[in-house]
């Protein structure tokens, strides 16, 4: 039995993804859905699918579950948390500017900044709460850390930090971002063995204007736009290594992200776009 399903397609600084609101519609096998629906030809082209729920827990609000186009599940993605504040808020869904946002990486606080006319969401702020630079279960180090570490992929080798934002990243700066082919060497590091659950791979350059060029291998999707999280963690492994301060503009293929590392409270703070492509139907 078939049955007819609206999906709205929106993207975050280019990062794009197919969203399902399931309040209203059950996704049986998000995984299959996944693949074939983020296909480009086939298929209606994005890098993954986000499904959109009740938290059904009273410390948040909604829920997100993210699919690669590769059919794997994520933990996280920023670039989709900040599409989901404004979907939910421009749909009339909710009319709060503070969602609580639950994510298999814990809860995510939204912040909304509206236009003056207050019934369009500008930007969103994501609290991604602190970075773990220490994880035995994504990292196979003697103690699951790595900041300037040597790896080698095919004919090169690559220094790295690891920034865990809830996923795994690894963070490469060079001197020169326009000589490296991501693709290839992205895809090699995402399965080195040294990532027991594979890795997102940032390639960045800082800028003379202080900003950090960064373009990203996404794990389970290839070449992507933007990625939230590797923008996050992109500033966190700058300012380990001395590289910047707290503050960071990420400047991504897609567009920019502003990312703040608090002394505060250790948290990372996001800031960036989100913005409607367009909606449909799909049959199941």
């Amino acid at each position: 039995m078939t049955k007819t399903v609206k999906f709205t397609k929106m993207h975050g600084a280019g990062n794009d993804y197919i969203y399902v609101n399931t309040l209203l519609y059950n996704i049986d096998d998000p995984s299959k859905a996944a693949i074939q629906w983020s296909a480009p030809h086939t298929g209606i082209g994005s890098d993954g699918l986000v499904l959109i729920g009740d938290a059904k827990i009273p410390e948040a609000d909604y829920s997100m579950r993210i699919f690669n186009a590769d059919g794997s599940e994520a933990m996280m993605c920023g670039n989709a948390s900040r599409c989901i504040g404004k979907y939910l808020y421009e749909k009339g869904i909710t009319d709060k500017t503070e969602i609580r946002l639950l994510t298999l990486s814990g809860i995510k606080i939204l912040n909304l900044h509206l236009d003056p006319s207050g019934k369009t969401v500008e930007s969103v702020t994501v609290d991604m709460l602190a970075p773990v630079t220490s994880n035995k279960a994504q990292l196979a180090s003697e103690d699951g850390t790595m900041t300037e570490g040597l790896v080698e992929a095919d004919d090169k080798e690559f220094r790295g930090t690891f920034v865990s934002m809830g996923n795994p990243h690894f963070v490469i700066f060079v001197d020169d971002i326009n000589e490296i082919d991501v693709a290839r060497y992205g895809k090699i590091l995402e399965y080195d063995p040294l990532f027991p659950e594979r890795c997102n791979i940032e390639f960045a350059q800082v800028l003379p204007s202080g900003g950090i060029r960064t373009r990203v291998w996404e794990r389970g999707s290839g070449i992507t736009m933007a990625c939230g999280t590797g923008a996050c963690a992109t500033a966190v492994a700058a300012a380990i290594t001395g590289r910047t301060g707290r503050k960071s503009d990420i400047v991504m293929d897609g567009g920019t992200l502003h990312i703040e590392w608090s002394e505060q409270d250790g948290h990372v703070y996001m800031t960036g776009p989100a913005a409607f492509a367009f909606e449909g139907e799909v049959t199941i």
